[in-house]
Formats: C-alpha cells, structure tokens, sequence
C-alpha cells in the first residue's frame, strides 16, 4: 500500500490527480506528527507512479491553522524538540519545490504560518474568498523561519512581505489575491470548479513540457531557499528560547495581552 504510517494526512485519487487532506484537529494545527508526515508526504508524491496533478487541501473548516499550542508547550518546555525538528523544516520546504509534478493548493479555510507557508509554495493556490492567510510567528514570539522568509518577498515583494511578517496580520484570501500573494479567491461555492478547470487545463497539456517548466521555474526558488533556510530555522530556534515567546503563547492561551519585557 502507498503512503503508508500517515496519521495526519489522507490521500485519494481520481483519475491520474492525487488530493492530499490535512487532517488534524478542527484547525488542522501542525503538531509533532504531522510535521513528520509532511516532511515526507511531497517526496512520496512525486515518486507515486499513479498520479501526475497533486492538489494540496485541508479537511473541516481550515487549511492548516499554524503550530499547535500543546506542541508550542513542549518546544518551550524542552528546547531540545525544537532543534529537533530543524532537518524536517527544511526538507518540508525543499521537497515542495523539488516536486516536479505539478500541485495545487486547494485553500478551504485559514492558512497560517506553517500553513501559509506549504499553501504559497505550491504552484497555483485557489481560496475560498473568505478564508484569512497570513505568517503570525512573530505573535508567538517566533521568527518567521519555516519558509514564509523565502517565499513571500517572491510573491509580493519585500516592503510588503516585510510589514505582513513583522506585524503578523492576516488577510482574506481575496486580498491575496489582489496583491498577488495567491492565484484566485472565489466564493466557497466554485471552489471545487475553479480547481477542476486548472487541473483540467494541465492535464490537457504535455506531461514533461509541464513538469520541467515548473522545475525551471522553481530553480531561483530553490537558489534562495538554499541561502536563507539554515539561517531561518536557526533564528526561530534562538527565539523559542526568548522570555517573550513563553509569555506570547501564555497569553495567546489564556486570551489576554500579552506583558512583553523585550527578552
């Protein structure tokens, strides 16, 4: 059997397109364990022999709402499982752009930080015009290391990839849309159409002439990823050991401001 030992991530086919679900808790928050399962499931895809489109979505309400609090704990906690996790951060991120076949993101609902990261480097992302995106690791007390300082300046630019990673805000995907973070926001309602006709459109092309331009394309990509993501997940481990960040996430949990001592 094919992507076999997943426990957050659920596969189906139709045809020769291959739909990979988030599957987590009602925001599909990334824990330990689906971590794990997405720093394989992109390298396991592009060596499935049965598929030849990836679409990329989220079961329930959200795509993929950014770190699980619990495991944020942990990290706290016992520093240790933060470093740990380092070689699985980048190969989440290398094995993305190193996919030659193509992949769509499916965005049904939020999008954060992790989240945002894997949705905009996928190649072509089609929301729900509803659904928020947007990087909050500085929010708790993170930097924004797991790819968002590679792949936003790319989409929208640096003045505004900076102002949305400092501050950490959200946007509605149909705001993305309209600076070019994503490719389209329509309404819940055609989302599922809106994929079908892009799938529809690269199947009915060449295979190869597809898949290696997508690989030309991501060559820059995958340039830039190279120079910034030691350093990146570097950075994000020196801050998980900050004063802040343990205040951030208390108080992110218990729902208050936080009492920031710039430590």
């Amino acid at each position: 059997m094919k992507f076999e030992n997943y426990e957050r991530l659920g596969f189906a086919y139709e045809g020769r397109v291959l739909t990979i679900t988030i599957e987590g808790n009602a925001v599909n928050a990334v824990d330990a364990a689906m971590h794990r399962d997405l720093a394989r499931v992109f390298a396991d895809a592009q060596h499935d022999p049965d598929s030849d489109i990836v679409i990329l979505t989220g079961r329930g309400r959200a795509f993929c709402a950014g770190g699980d609090f619990d495991w944020f704990d942990e990290q706290i906690n016992d520093p240790a499982k933060f470093r740990d996790i380092g070689p699985e951060a980048k190969r989440i991120v290398f094995s993305l752009l190193e996919m030659e076949k193509p992949i769509l993101c499916r965005m049904n609902g939020a999008a954060a930080g992790l989240g945002a990261t894997i949705a905009l480097l996928c190649d072509i992302i089609i929301a729900d015009e509803t659904a928020k995106i947007g990087d909050p690791h500085v929010k708790v007390g993170l930097v924004a290391g797991d790819g968002g300082a590679v792949i936003w300046p790319q989409l929208i630019g640096f003045a505004r990839a900076k102002e949305f990673l400092m501050t950490g805000d959200l946007m509605t995907a149909k705001r993305a849309a309209e600076i070019g973070l994503i490719n389209h926001a329509v309404p819940a309602a055609e989302l599922d159409a809106k994929v079908a006709e892009i799938v529809e459109k690269l199947a009915g092309n060449p295979r190869w002439a597809v898949r290696w331009t997508k690989t030309i394309v991501n060559l820059q990509l995958k340039e830039i990823a190279n120079t910034l993501m030691d350093a990146s997940i570097a950075y994000e481990m020196a801050s998980n050991t900050m004063a802040d960040r343990r205040e951030a996430v208390r108080a992110f949990v218990e729902k208050r401001k936080p009492k920031l001592t710039g430590e």
